[in-house]
């Protein structure tokens, strides 16, 4: 008797609660994190030298790959830098470091993320509604944006274009507006679809069950408070 191969049964990452769950917290402390790390004292290396491994643990733990991590980095540090450096040496090298700190905690969790759970990880926010519905239009139209990308890159390298120098030479502003372009043709064709499945402006944004793992958010939130307030300390 011969045996067919039966086909994996699909399950879509909103009706698997615990990995919707674990996606929630660990954008929530990816936030704490971040948002801990902004509030220091400028000048405060030695806590922002424990903010330094707390990232870099928490980096290593979610696995992150370092050469995309790296690239992304050195895009928005060289952004960043244009702002700090006015400053002064001594301040601008501790935004810097602070910054780093910061854009470390938070791409460590995007890049680690599930296709299309982008929306997932934003709605877990306590925010207001309407905030919470545009956070989730920008993130839905952010992840249309970095899929036209990766189309782009890969019809550049099926034609020779192969490796970061040979994209960077060819990119011009035709290719930037026929990225444009074709993320808007497709953010219409979502919009389109959504509306045919019932969408009227409105999100049916809900309010996410008790999750037995919220305690340690709560503890991890009051830690770096602690961390963060003591660096106010004379």
């Amino acid at each position: 008797m011969m045996l067919l191969p039966v086909a994996p049964t699909y399950r879509p990452l909103a009706d698997q609660p615990d990995r919707t769950g674990a996606i929630a917290l660990r954008f929530r402390l990816a936030m704490i994190i971040t948002i801990g790390a902004a509030c220091l004292r400028p000048g405060a290396w030695p806590f922002l030298a424990v903010y330094g491994l707390i990232v870099l643990v928490w980096a290593g733990a979610l696995r992150v790959p370092v050469r995309s991590l790296s690239q992304i980095l050195g895009a928005e540090l060289l952004c960043l830098s244009l702002i700090a450096l006015p400053h002064g040496w001594e301040r601008a090298s501790f935004l810097m470091g602070r910054s780093l700190v910061c854009l470390v905690s938070i791409n460590s969790v995007l890049l680690t993320l599930p296709p299309h759970s982008l929306a997932i990880a934003l709605k877990s926010l306590p925010l207001p509604a309407a905030l919470q519905e545009t956070a989730l239009l920008a993130g839905q139209y952010l992840e249309i944006v970095i899929d036209e990308v990766r189309r782009m890159q890969r019809a550049a390298a099926c034609r020779g274009l192969a490796g970061s120098s040979g994209w960077l030479r060819y990119v011009s502003a035709a290719s930037i507006g026929s990225l444009y372009v074709r993320s808007l043709d497709r953010a219409e064709r979502v919009y389109g679809a959504m509306t045919a499945r019932g969408y009227g402006g409105r999100f049916p944004i809900t309010t996410e069950p008790a999750d037995a793992r919220q305690g340690w958010l709560w503890v991890a939130a009051g830690a770096i408070a602690l961390l963060s307030g003591a660096s106010y300390w004379p």
